[in-house]
């Protein structure tokens, strides 16, 4: 296939590209520091380009393409949310969606889907019952922008284009992401939930975000929203648990919801709030999960060689 990628540099990204490289597919790759993207060069790979908020040069390339996919998005757990710090975080979502939507409509030949990031941030916090891709959206900050930045993909099914929207629960991997602040407090052996430790946290290990990618391109038969966490629900007590246990640590010493609140304001909601996400669309099209288990996946990723 022929692919327009924006956000392969990223923490998912990074990932996604080695893979679409092994299988042969042709990358076009959209970043806003090519020389910072180099590494990634590759003869399935050209490089190009652009500011993340306009069409410009590189929309010769989604004239043509099978499929473009976009990831891009300042990190939303890198810093305290300043004022300043969440505009970025939703700009940098809406406007990289919409010069993307705007270079498939001056596309001749139109790409057949556009798989787009978002997060089960947008139903917000939900304390009981299953939480499928019918849920209502939540009302605080990363629902909204979930909301925002969906609805600038959704608009290129206007133009044909079949559209995937992936809700992606909290991606763990050692080398980036979440579990690496998690698992901070275990190496001390001072681990413990933050919070109450029964807020829901629907966790996914990203070789499944990435197999659910791949699925995503190829299944005609999926479209829409799409719950991306794996089919084990837990709560915050049960993953620290879990993740004690995987690296051999106790989990004792409870996190209480003021300090957090204190050192990361409104932030504080990803880790003191949650959902029970299932992944109700991608079982039914017949996706099976690679690590469905979280002791499985801690597991594998904790005590790999």
């Amino acid at each position: 296939m022929k692919i327009v990628f924006a956000g392969a540099t990223g923490f998912i990204g990074r990932a996604l590209l080695t893979r679409l490289v092994e299988a042969h597919h042709l990358v076009t790759l959209l970043t806003r520091n090519p020389n910072a993207a180099k590494s990634l060069a590759d003869r399935f790979v050209t490089i190009e380009k652009w500011d993340g908020h306009t069409a410009g040069p590189w929309i010769q390339y989604v004239d043509s393409a099978d499929a473009v996919i976009n990831l891009a998005g300042e990190s939303i757990g890198a810093r305290r949310w300043t004022n300043a710090r969440k505009a970025l975080i939703l700009d940098s979502r809406v406007n990289a969606t919409k010069a993307i939507v705007a270079a498939i409509g001056r596309a001749r030949k139109k790409p057949t889907v556009l798989v787009n990031a978002s997060a089960v941030g947008y139903y917000g916090n939900v304390e009981s019952g299953d939480v499928t891709e019918l849920h209502e959206r939540g009302n605080d900050f990363l629902a909204d922008v979930c909301q925002l930045w969906e609805q600038e993909a959704y608009a290129a099914e206007a133009l044909g284009v079949r559209v995937v929207i992936l809700r992606n629960g909290v991606v763990l991997e050692r080398d980036g992401g979440a579990l690496q602040r998690l698992m901070l407090p275990f190496t001390f052996f001072v681990g413990g939930p933050p919070g109450s430790g029964r807020q829901w946290f629907p966790w996914v290990h990203r070789d499944d975000v990435i197999g659910a990618m791949l699925f995503a391109l190829e299944n005609q038969n999926l479209s829409g929203a799409v719950n991306c966490a794996a089919p084990d629900p837990v709560t915050m007590k049960e993953f620290c648990k879990a993740l004690g246990g995987a690296l051999r640590r106790p989990s004792w010493a409870p996190i209480p919801a003021l300090p957090l609140q204190v050192l990361l304001g409104e932030m504080s909601q990803m880790i003191l709030t949650g959902q029970r996400v299932v992944p109700k669309k991608l079982q039914e099209a017949g996706y099976k999960f690679k690590y469905p288990k979280l002791d499985q996946a801690l597991n594998a990723i904790l005590r790999r060689s």
